[in-house]
């Protein structure tokens, strides 16, 4: 029987359509890493280029360049922490040896002469530090030089604002799931940096909190290609040897009728 009439047959016509389906779900698929891929590959390229460049300081709130462009260049900014002011990011995880502690990142806004600020996420704290009184255990008083990298604010994926509830009376919140710079403005009285620095580790510093710097893996790209790959390869065995598997099909049961 003709391969067409074949697979649109009677007998066949429903598990072609699967077959067609499952097929455009695949290269889409397979498409989906491609556009994958060039997102990845231009984040490891933007990440590159800013490991590379040269330290950017913070003097002040009016700079000369777009920083939120910036995100991952090394940055320093000196000025003086309000501790009054801190709060911590909620589900933060520190790997240790013996497994994963939960706790807290602390983030602490550090003033500047002019009299704005950039907030810093200090490190790692902690679970039983859940209140601003034990945070004061890590206070570094007076001026002090803060080296690191540029972090964008981060905003909740399907809009909106993830703002704490506050209790009857309370004007501001020290516990928040994620670091909305716009959201935090709220509580803060001065104007803030639209960045955030994460704190770099520094081998003379050994307590707590405990720094880290997460940036995405510059190689991770390649990971798309073989996941596109893999699904350009279901299509073509879906597409070209469901025709092969019918006409055998077909062979078989001539066969069987002679």
């Amino acid at each position: 029987m003709n391969t067409i009439r074949l697979l649109f047959s009677r007998k066949w016509w429903w598990t072609t359509l699967l077959v067609l389906a499952g097929t455009a779900v695949t290269v889409r698929l397979g498409f989906w890493q491609v556009s994958r891929y060039h997102e990845n590959e231009a984040i490891a390229e933007h990440l590159i280029a800013m490991q590379s460049a040269a330290p950017i300081t913070f003097s002040g709130k009016d700079l000369p360049v777009d920083v939120t462009g910036m995100e991952y260049r090394p940055v320093q900014v000196t000025g003086t922490y309000d501790f009054s002011r801190q709060i911590a990011i909620r589900n933060q995880i520190w790997q240790q040896v013996w497994g994963n502690d939960v706790g807290y990142i602390l983030v602490t806004p550090l003033v500047l002469p002019d009299g704005s600020a950039v907030l810093v996420d200090r490190g790692w704290i902690p679970l039983a530090d859940n209140s601003p009184a034990s945070w004061r255990q890590f206070d570094q008083p007076g001026q002090i030089t803060v080296k690191g990298i540029i972090r964008l604010s981060t905003r909740p994926e399907f809009g909106g604002e993830i703002v704490p509830t506050l209790a009857p009376g309370q004007t501001v919140t020290s516990l928040w799931n994620l670091i909305d710079i716009q959201a935090l403005q709220k509580q803060i009285p001065y104007p803030l940096f639209p960045v955030y620095i994460q704190e770099a580790p520094d081998p003379a510093f050994t307590g707590m909190p405990y720094r880290s710097l997460s940036q995405p893996d510059p190689t991770y790209a390649s990971v798309n290609v073989g996941y596109a790959l893999t699904w350009f390869s279901f299509a073509a065995l879906l597409f070209g040897g469901y025709p092969l598997y019918l006409r055998n099909q077909d062979k078989k049961k001539s066969t069987e009728h002679k």
